[in-house]
Parts: C-alpha cells; sequence; structure tokens
C-alpha cells in the first residue's frame, strides 16, 4: 500500500521515479494516470492511489488519453529470498505477461501446474501480492496491448483483437466497451488521424531514468555482427537496425525492426515489419528486456552505489539461441574475435532477408533447425574449434527443450544447471547466457577476467564481496567491465 499523502507529493512534483509503479485515479474524471502526467494535478481529496494499472481498472478507473498508461515501464524485477510467496507471485505476473498475447482463454490451470501450486493458492497469493486476480490482471494487460496498438498503428480492429489475445471481435468490443466506457473505433478517433503505412508498425515505449543509452549502444554496437544488426551509437537519432526471427519453429516469419531513442525523452520509437504485426505484443516484450526499459534504476544505484557507472542498463537479446550461440563463439576470445566469427557463421548459414537497409542489415542469424542438422567439420571450416563445434551443435540439437525452458517460470538456476549439462558449456557461458537471455539481474559469472581484474582480487573473494550487491550482481558486471574502459575479453576456461 503507498501512503497516499506521499504519493499525492510525487504527483505534484511529476517524479519519474515513480513511473510504472505509482498510478493515479482521479474520481472526478474517473481516469487513472501516470505520476508523470502532465494535466492540471487533480485535487488531493480527489485522488487514490494504485500500485498497478490492473488495481486501477479493477477499481473502474480507465487509462489516461494524454499520459497513455499502456507505455509505462514495468514495476521492475521483485527480488527476494524470504518470501516465497511474493516471489510466486511475480513469476505468475511474469507468465501472464508473456501469455497475454495467446489468443483465447490462458489457463489459469496451467500457470498454477507451471509454479507447482494450486489453483487455490495461485489467487490467494496473487491477489495479496498485485491487488486483483490472475484474469482481472490478463485482462488489463490485453486492453492496453489493444489500446497501444489502435493509438499507435493503423491496423484493423479486427487485427488489433487478435494480435492482442482475445479470441474473437465479439469479445475483444464488449470487453473494450465494459472496462473503457468507449468503442475501439471511438477511441481510435480520439487519437487522432494515423498515415497508413505498408512499410512499418510504429511503437512508443517509455522508460525510466537516468538511462546511460551511449553505454547500451556501445555494448550493442561492439557486439553487432555486420549484416545482422546495424548500431548507430552517436547522431540526432542513436538507434539500432536488425534482421529477427519471431514464432515458433516451422511457422516462424523473418523480418526486420528498428529502435530509435527518442531525443529529449524518456521514450524509444520501435519499428517493426509489416509481417510481425501478429507478433506485436510479444516484440513488445521483448524489446521491453532487450533494452531494459523496466529497471528501476534508483533502486539499484541504492545496492550499487560504491560502483561508477548510474544509469547503466542491462542489455538483454531478441533471440535467445543466437545469444546463446555467440556466447560459445566468445569463450576465451576478445569480444572483437567472437564477432568475426559470428559473422562467418552468417554468411555461411545465415538466409537472406529483405529490409529497408539492404547494405548494412540483409542476413538472419542462422536457425536452430540450420545449425542442428550439420556437423562438426562444418562448422570446423570456420575456424570454430572442435570443443565450440559441440557446444553449438548441442544447443541447436537440443533448443526445443531450452527454449521450453527459457520461456517458462522456472528460476534461473535450473536453465543454468540445464545449460551446464550440454558438453562445452561450463559456469561462465550458462551464466552469461542467463544474464541476457533471461535478462537475469542477479548473475556473476564465476571467474571473469575482466571483473576480477576491476575488483582486484581472486575468484573466492570476488564472490563475497558481490553479495553485497545481490540481487543486480549483473549490473554490477557491467559496471565493472565499463570501469576499464574497453569491451572485456572472455573468461576462464569452460567446463568440458
Amino acid at each position: 500500500m503507498f501512503d497516499a499523502d506521499a504519493a499525492y507529493l510525487a504527483l505534484k512534483a511529476h517524479d519519474a521515479r515513480f513511473d510504472g509503479v505509482l498510478f493515479v485515479g482521479v474520481t472526478s474524471t474517473g481516469v487513472y494516470c501516470r505520476p508523470i502526467c502532465r494535466v492540471r494535478t487533480p485535487r488531493r481529496e480527489n485522488c487514490r492511489f494504485f500500485a498497478s494499472a490492473a488495481q486501477a481498472e479493477a477499481a473502474a478507473f480507465r487509462p489516461c488519453l494524454k499520459c497513455r498508461p499502456e507505455i509505462a515501464p514495468g514495476g521492475g524485477i521483485a527480488w527476494s529470498v524470504m518470501d516465497a510467496s511474493r516471489t510466486l507471485a511475480h513469476q505468475a505476473a511474469a507468465w501472464l505477461d508473456r501469455h497475454a498475447d495467446v489468443r483465447g482463454d490462458t489457463s489459469i490451470q496451467a500457470l498454477a501446474r507451471t509454479l507447482g501450486i494450486t489453483d487455490r493458492h495461485l489467487r490467494r497469493i496473487f491477489a495479496t501480492e498485485h491487488g486483483v486476480t490472475p484474469l482481472q490482471y490478463l485482462q488489463t494487460r490485453r486492453l492496453l496491448l489493444a489500446k497501444q496498438l489502435l493509438t499507435d498503428t493503423t491496423l484493423p480492429i479486427t487485427q488489433v483483437a487478435l494480435a492482442s489475445g482475445f479470441g474473437s471481435l465479439r469479445r475483444f468490443n464488449a470487453a473494450f466497451i465494459e472496462r473503457y466506457r468507449l468503442n475501439p473505433t471511438a477511441l481510435r478517433r480520439r487519437a487522432g488521424p494515423r498515415t497508413p503505412s505498408a512499410e512499418a508498425l510504429t511503437l512508443q515505449l517509455a522508460y525510466r531514468e537516468p538511462y546511460d543509452r551511449h553505454a547500451m549502444l556501445r555494448f550493442l554496437a561492439q557486439r553487432a555482427i555486420p549484416g545482422v544488426e546495424h548500431v548507430e551509437v552517436e547522431g540526432s537519432a542513436p538507434g539500432i537496425r536488425r534482421s529477427l526471427r519471431v514464432g515458433p519453429p516451422g511457422r516462424e516469419a523473418s523480418g526486420w525492426l528498428q529502435v530509435r531513442f527518442v531525443e529529449g525523452k524518456p521514450l524509444v520509437q520501435v519499428q517493426l515489419a509489416p509481417q510481425f504485426a501478429d507478433s506485436s505484443a510479444a516484440l513488445i516484450r521483448a524489446v521491453r528486456r532487450w533494452l531494459d526499459l523496466d529497471a528501476m534504476p534508483d533502486v539499484i544505484e541504492q545496492a550499487l552505489h560504491e560502483l561508477p557507472g548510474a544509469g547503466t542498463r542491462l542489455p538483454g537479446s531478441l533471440d535467445a539461441f543466437e545469444l546463446a550461440v555467440r556466447a560459445v563463439l566468445g569463450q576465451q576470445v576478445t569480444v572483437a574475435a567472437a564477432r568475426t566469427l559470428a559473422t562467418r557463421l552468417v554468411d555461411a548459414y545465415g538466409e537472406p532477408i529483405a529490409t529497408p537497409w539492404p547494405g548494412l542489415v540483409s542476413r538472419s542469424f542462422p536457425s536452430p533447425a540450420r545449425l542442428a542438422a550439420l556437423a562438426p567439420s562444418n562448422l570446423g571450416t570456420l575456424g570454430i574449434l572442435r570443443q565450440r563445434c559441440a557446444a553449438i551443435l548441442a544447443l541447436a540439437q537440443q533448443w526445443d527443450v531450452l527454449q521450453a525452458r527459457f520461456n517458462s517460470a522456472s528460476p534461473a538456476s535450473a536453465t543454468i544447471a540445464l545449460l551446464e549439462s550440454l558438453p562445452g558449456i561450463g559456469p561462465w557461458t550458462a551464466h552469461y547466457i542467463a544474464m541476457r537471455a533471461l535478462a537475469w539481474p542477479d548473475a556473476f559469472p564465476p571467474r571473469d577476467v575482466a571483473v576480477l581484474k576491476a575488483m582486484d582480487c581472486n575468484p573466492r573473494d570476488a564472490e563475497q564481496r558481490s553479495q553485497a550487491w545481490r540481487p543486480w550482481r549483473s549490473y554490477a558486471v557491467l559496471r565493472l567491465w565499463g570501469s576499464l574502459g574497453a569491451a572485456p575479453t572472455t573468461p576462464a576456461p569452460i567446463t568440458p
């Protein structure tokens, strides 16, 4: 619960630190807003404060059309080793976020089985932590996604309904009118005219300051594979262009996306290839994770204030398989050498792809199926060492099992253990994959050469000292790498 008087002061100050973790419902208008909303501040007696958009909508408030709660950053990662019920409740919310765009009814029973608890216990702990039922939370996520697509794009309303996880247009219209008291067409009309485009879907996503955008872009630029991705670090519109493969095996769609940081505003503009319209919900989540848009920098800074690099974010990934393969290629070599090997792999086994930037982005990263069909000798001709060939082939051949683990609510430790069971993948590589592919905030790759150099200590002392940085050790690792002023080389020996 919020201290209402303190929350009102944050609202009056338009304090961006509370964006996405505090919403205000105004009883005189029936609308709920983000604390950064620039409309006239409502009177104190007309304000009710909520910890989530779902709570505000459960109390019969509808989202503001000006500050747009649907683009607010998420509430960050709740982490606790003391309160198991709270951790489960947040794992449940993350599972619902990932399944919000799954059409039709998402089974609460399936979620409970995934978490290893009963339906009744799930509903109880979820309501205690989030103030709403799992179904109310899911409905809010779907409606806010639909609101964003209606506002930012010209997609047909039927396609918006399906992309937002509704099984039919009738259900979508009924839910929209019941919750927001206007129909989807009226909302689109209020949002203003949009010029239809056959070239891209354009969306906006918000984040909390401070955000060291240049550090993020430099990190990604150092690792960018020519032909797959292109990163602009400087200039008036810094951002990233890249190819991407989206969807389950056998039904994948290949395309492209572009993200740009909006100058002077805590916003990212995302452009998607038109064929990704039905996957827009999944890609919004993926981009938020990739660029760490939901981080709470003030909370992280409290734990890491002794380290330089305030505003450092955790670079995730858009393709977990690609990230895993690149992690293997980077074992015990420099970042530049790893990029050279990845470029050879893409040139040999990636597929051509049409993009608006043929001179910069023209190929997709090889799929798991493509690499699984190769022999070790095929990879060996690219200059990849035998042990790494075995690791890459094992990743490709086991990817169905691994991907299910990546998409589940399982703890990161279980995924790390599964990765370490594969040939050629040791603790460092498994932790690095978890850090970036899972966006796990508490990874601390063991025996990392650059980390030990920056900390000026041995591995045992480094592990002990790192306990004070939990649960933000991934951010500590990035700050330590950054303190050396150059891209780190890769780590200690892998486990056979």
